[in-house]
């Protein structure tokens, strides 16, 4: 097994949170990664898994970084992930100087940002000089290496599942990273094509950051990613990570997924407490009826199940919630990191 590089997570003030998406998803998953701490002064010396999931895993969250190399002192830490996605997709100076500091002492430094430290002069000048690393992974490929929608998605002989949401930051790469691998361990080899940097960031082997290619090519990189899945490995099932949602004013990534992917059902990713749109509080959230109807009209597939966030529910209103929906929409729902996914495997396999 190939070794992983040790890194800390930098995600001060927003663990746990909307905008920490990207250390929430490394502390739950990574195949890239031994993720060694969380830096987080509001959380410091408590167990990420506790805090997220209320289930410890060992991953710890320290004040800074100094603090998390003094405490891990037996190992080498040599990767710094920057894991928020703030709305405005920049750093703040107090980020620009831990990222300084990271590279002082000698990490290499990942980036899921729009903002493309590769093209700072300061950075690319302080990483030579530090003799570490800028790996930007939202920055596309040149122009003229991208693809354009061909068709040839209906070569793809296997069943695609796009797991979509109501909202941007529900866990449709949550849920569809526990459903690849529920999926794997009954036998069957289901491939996750992801569309965002934390997916890439947590190693998956297939799929492009699509919020940062042009328009022009969203839909043709979209494709060629499902096509890449199938031709490199002829998997049973594709399932394809979702991106905002798509009755988002913001977002338009979901409209490439359905198109790009061509999807033959989907799976719908649900924040019942949610009032509002995350990032947008004048805006209020679509129901889960309009969402579906948006979605089979759009896309012309059915919904085949419906998935929970059970962000700021206790367990009873969980369990009641799931079993309205069952009976308001005759579906399939389950919340995977409470029940793990046997109802959605009967409709997905």
């Amino acid at each position: 097994m190939e070794k992983l590089n040790n890194a800390i997570v930098y995600c001060e003030s927003n663990f746990n949170k909307m905008d920490g998406k990207t250390a929430n998803g490394l502390v739950r998953y990574s195949e890239k990664y031994n993720i060694v701490g969380i830096i987080d002064s509001s959380y410091a010396g408590q167990d990420a898994g506790n805090i997220l999931d209320n289930n410890p895993n060992g991953i710890m969250v320290y004040k800074n970084i100094l603090e998390c190399l003094t405490c891990n002192t037996d190992i080498i830490i040599d990767t710094f992930i920057y894991g928020m996605a703030p709305l405005s997709g920049f750093f703040s100076k107090e980020d620009e100087d831990v990222i300084f500091y990271a590279m002082e002492k000698k990490m290499n430094i990942i980036n899921g940002l729009h903002e493309f430290l590769t093209d700072k002069i300061l950075f690319t000048r302080k990483a030579k000089e530090c003799d570490v690393k800028i790996y930007d992974i939202r920055k596309p490929k040149k122009v003229e290496d991208l693809s354009i929608f061909t068709g040839r998605i209906t070569d793809v002989k296997c069943p695609v599942i796009a797991i979509l949401g109501t909202d941007s930051a529900v866990g449709k790469r949550t849920t569809t990273t526990i459903l690849t691998k529920a999926l794997c361990n009954i036998g069957l080899k289901a491939i996750m094509v992801t569309t965002g940097q934390t997916g890439l960031i947590q190693g998956a082997k297939y799929g492009t950051a699509l919020d940062a290619l042009p328009e022009q090519f969203i839909s043709g990189e979209m494709e060629n990613a499902v096509l890449n899945a199938w031709d490199s490995e002829r998997p049973d099932i594709i399932l394809v990570e979702g991106q905002g949602s798509l009755s988002h004013p913001a977002y338009l990534s979901s409209c490439f997924i359905i198109r790009g992917s061509q999807p033959n059902a989907i799976i719908l990713q649900h924040p019942p407490k949610r009032e509002v749109l995350g990032d947008y509080p004048r805006i209020k959230m679509p129901t889960v009826q309009s969402e579906i109807d948006l979605i089979e009209t759009f896309a012309g597939k059915p919904v085949i199940g419906i998935t929970i966030n059970h962000e700021n529910m206790n367990r009873a209103e969980l369990d009641e919630t799931i079993t309205l929906y069952q009976n308001l929409y005759k579906l399939p729902v389950t919340d995977v990191l409470t029940y793990e996914c046997d109802v959605l495997i009967k409709n997905t396999s």
